[in-house]
């Protein structure tokens, strides 16, 4: 299955682009928001991605009249690619959370449980990879990473399987790690998804510190957007969204104290953002039907107000060690 943009009409409605803005596509996978938001306007789109294949694609097509310009580089650091590239600065951004399907259909790329490939899913080139987490993690952490980033209700007993088999043959396929959680499990015992779904989700956030990538990419998005900016964010695991929509609410002045994720805010200050609508906006039955990998998307859209930027970063709040401590293979 190629990929399929997410809720795109609702993306670029709430992107609303003019004549002469700059939006910043974020993910920029496939340029599916790209191509919609560049036919909507004669506008500029900075598109981010840090799998280098994605820039490759965009570069490679002449679709764009020269209105696209690719950066390869992790969303959560616009703060330092914009202005790097000649925009201090932006009118938009969307930003379209998670894997792309493009990566769960190569199987080489290692994100699938369905296909068997090597065990990376890095959708960068660098840093630790998934065989690199699953094989040398202290059993304690890899329980916590799966909790947490996969909401595994038997982690423990998971980390404790891999961390015994580990031992005797570490793990280097995805079909391997896959087939030894889902005994590790009980097997699959009816379940409408693969006992592996929720470790293998957690895993590849862990290795691409995807939460993190969040948090810095909403304190980023609101020192860059010029006033009457749209923010448009789709989201497909509920951390995610809990972390826009708290983010959100709180600098639109509609949370009384502080969150998991947001230090209480100062009385008085300036709402930097205004919601658009309180509710996340979903995929209609008709498009769930056509792509069902949309089921789980949500979209929060907010436009910058002309006060400053609160400038408090943004925390995880999932307190998981970093991954610095991962000792990569050579």
């Amino acid at each position: 299955m190629g990929h399929v943009p997410v809720l795109l009409n609702e993306v670029v409605e709430g992107l609303a682009p003019q004549d002469g803005d700059v939006i910043v596509d974020g993910t920029l996978g496939g340029c599916g928001y790209t191509r919609a938001i560049l036919k909507a306007a004669d506008c500029q789109v900075i598109g981010i991605d840090r799998d280098e294949t994605a820039i490759d694609r965009a570069n490679a097509s002449d679709d764009y009249d020269g209105r696209l310009t690719p950066v390869l580089g992790c969303f959560g650091d616009m703060g330092t690619l914009l202005p790097a590239a000649g925009y201090e600065a932006v009118d938009g951004i969307t930003l379209d959370l998670g894997v792309s399907s493009f990566q769960l259909d190569e199987a080489e790329r290692g994100f699938s449980f369905m296909r068997d490939g090597p065990l990376d899913m890095r959708m960068g080139g660098d840093g630790p990879s998934a065989a690199d987490v699953v094989n040398t993690m202290p059993e304690k952490a890899l329980a916590d990473i799966i909790f947490r980033l996969g909401e595994e209700k038997q982690s423990r007993r998971i980390a404790k399987s891999i961390s015994a088999r580990r031992l005797k043959a570490p793990f280097t396929t995805t079909l391997d790690l896959a087939s030894h959680i889902e005994d590790a499990m009980g097997g699959r015992r009816g379940a409408r998804t693969h006992p592996a779904t929720r470790p293998f989700q957690a895993i590849r956030m862990f290795v691409n510190d995807e939460l993190g990538e969040l948090a810095r990419a909403l304190d980023a998005c609101e020192a860059l957007m010029r006033p009457g900016g749209r923010l448009a964010i789709v989201t497909f695991h509920s951390l995610e969204d809990r972390m826009v929509k708290q983010f959100l609410k709180e600098r639109a002045g509609q949370m009384g104290g502080g969150s998991r994720y947001l230090p209480a805010p100062e009385a008085g200050r300036a709402p930097s953002f205004n919601l658009v609508q309180r509710k996340a906006i979903e995929p209609g039955e008709a498009e769930t039907h056509a792509n069902p990998r949309a089921r789980s998307a949500k979209l929060r859209l907010a436009v910058r107000t002309d006060a400053p930027a609160w400038g408090e970063p943004v925390d995880t709040g999932l307190n998981l060690p970093g991954l610095d401590s991962v000792e990569v293979s050579s």
